[in-house]
């Protein structure tokens, strides 16, 4: 379809109509968002406060304390594993306390303060075991218990220090034919004031390598006393061992039929 100009002779061509329009895209957002604003906020660490640096201190003095009275321990193994002494003594305690079991005796064991506490654990580690032992409070042998003691018994003395005394007035009053072991700190009797120049005794020594006052700042008995009930464990079950097998029986069935009670008379 065409028309003319009335001004000119100029042909047009007629409009289309016009198409739609084609969508426009969403328009994109000017500013965009921080990415902070996307991410919560972590948390910041705090600085250590009092309580925590006491907590520190305190288990690192907790830790200390073991570390040290596991070198003890490793000492002792290494004393009684290479020296001759030590090793003869232990020998010859083990000998000493299987004869008066087999002769019908006991083991009568006394010590006083935290070593007392160690004579007592290891009287009833012994019976478990099936060897006949009693504590006896050395104050109170001196005020009748004396008569617990008789000529087939075995005499052992915990201390240390090696002169408690109140075990110095005790063996001043136990007749010379008793036979005497003492765990103590000295590596020989001649060193040991309870029982120098006396007949018929032993020393099982169970020294420490550090005082007490040196590791921790305070000689309260801690290094010490563990390193006694270890030597005292260790005398037990190897008089245990000595005699069971000599009888033809297994340390592990005497005791469990002496410990039918708790966790331990359940197992099978």
């Amino acid at each position: 379809m065409e028309y003319r100009s009335s001004a000119m002779s100029t042909v047009f061509p007629a409009k289309r109509p016009q198409d739609p329009l084609t969508p426009l895209s969403p328009s994109l957002p000017t500013i965009l968002p921080h990415v902070t604003d996307q991410i919560p906020e972590l948390p910041v660490t705090p600085p250590a406060s009092d309580s925590d640096v006491e907590t520190d201190e305190l288990l690192d003095t907790a830790v200390h304390v073991l570390s040290t009275e596991a070198m003890a321990l490793a000492s002792l193994a290494s004393l009684y594993r290479q020296d001759p002494s030590a090793r003869a003594g232990l020998t010859q305690a083990i000998e000493q306390i299987s004869r008066t079991c087999w002769n019908g005796g006991k083991v009568v064991i006394s010590g006083v303060g935290k070593s007392g506490k160690i004579a007592d654990k290891l009287v009833a580690t012994m019976n478990s075991l099936g060897l006949f032992s009693v504590f006896l409070h050395p104050i109170e042998a001196l005020h009748g218990d004396l008569g617990i003691v008789k000529p087939a018994d075995t005499l052992l003395l915990i201390t240390f220090s090696g002169r408690t005394p109140e075990l110095y007035q005790l063996m001043q009053h136990v007749p010379h034919v008793i036979p005497v072991i003492t765990l103590t700190s000295h590596n020989n009797p001649e060193t040991s004031p309870l029982i120098a120049n006396r007949p018929n005794s032993t020393v099982l020594p169970a020294p420490i390598h550090e005082s007490e006052e040196y590791s921790f700042g305070c000689p309260a008995p801690t290094t010490s006393t563990t390193v006694a009930l270890a030597l005292g464990d260790a005398l037990a079950l190897a008089v245990a061992k000595k005699m069971h097998a000599a009888e033809g029986r297994k340390t592990r069935d005497v005791f469990r039929s002496h410990h039918p009670g708790g966790a331990i008379g359940m197992m099978k």
